[in-house]
């Protein structure tokens, strides 16, 4: 099925890929984008069913893996946020010779507690949300961007910035924020990770409750070829609470 996905482009260079997380769209690297744009082509995609991206159903990692693959260039750099991650991350197993590098911002192979990984969100969490969104799911999604600023130093602007954001493309598609949270919740890549051959960055914030720290500790012992970068005093959107840090670590990594 074809899924027709809003994409937009700006800088120049190498080409880039920006992937945001659930329930947003691509304006959330309004701020962010231009301290990469400096260096490279940047491409930015609304996922299936958000912001002014179509949804037709797509439900399955791959199907949205494979309906940016067919929007964005290649090769170039993947970088994803949270659910973007997961994207990226199986975006650079299935298609190696198109992912030249990848970056992982807030993002792990595993979103959920399993028998030897406990660091990352209880099932329950997410099933709760879930079954929350047929009900009212602006409440739901507010609920959840507060859970992404928990911990950062400037948790209050961040989530003012988000719920701004939000909306300002017009609601998710409810179908696709579910497909989203199943994603979240079902999706282990840890077996997958050690054949990424590309070089791997991954950025979390120091006090991310959603993404610990401690889960990239646990992803560099399954990697190759990986580095990891903590953000001092940040939460799960490390890229909003200390863009220039984050963008000049992105930059060394690349340049």
């Amino acid at each position: 099925m074809r899924v027709s996905l809003y994409t937009e482009t700006a800088g120049s260079g190498p080409d880039l890929v920006m992937i945001h997380g659930w329930g947003l769209h691509s304006g959330v690297w309004d701020e962010f984008a231009p301290r990469l744009e400096v260096n490279f082509r940047v491409t930015r995609v609304d996922l299936p069913g958000h912001g002014r991206s179509d949804w037709r159903g797509v439900s399955t990692l791959d199907e949205w893996v494979a309906a940016v693959q067919a929007v964005v260039p290649a090769p170039a750099v993947w970088l994803g946020w949270s659910l973007g991650g997961l994207l990226a991350s199986r975006a650079a197993m299935l298609a190696p010779g198109d992912v030249t590098a990848l970056i992982t911002l807030a993002s792990s192979p595993c979103f959920v507690r399993k028998p030897g990984w406990q660091s990352a969100m209880l099932p329950s969490l997410l099933e709760t949300f879930a079954a929350q969104l047929a009900e009212d799911y602006e409440r739901t999604l507010t609920r959840f961007l507060s859970l992404q600023v928990r911990g950062s130093a400037q948790a209050g602007a961040v989530l003012k910035t988000l719920r701004t954001t939000l909306l300002a493309r017009g609601a998710p598609a409810t179908a696709a924020l579910a497909a989203g949270l199943e994603l979240l919740r079902a999706t282990d890549l840890r077996a997958g990770m050690p054949t990424i051959g590309c070089p791997l960055q991954m950025i979390v914030g120091e006090r991310d409750t959603l993404v610990p720290v401690n889960a990239g500790r646990e992803t560099l012992r399954l990697c190759r070829d990986a580095r990891l970068e903590v953000i001092d005093a940040a939460g799960h959107a490390p890229f909003m609470t200390a863009p220039e840090t984050v963008a000049d670590r992105i930059n060394r990594f690349l340049l």
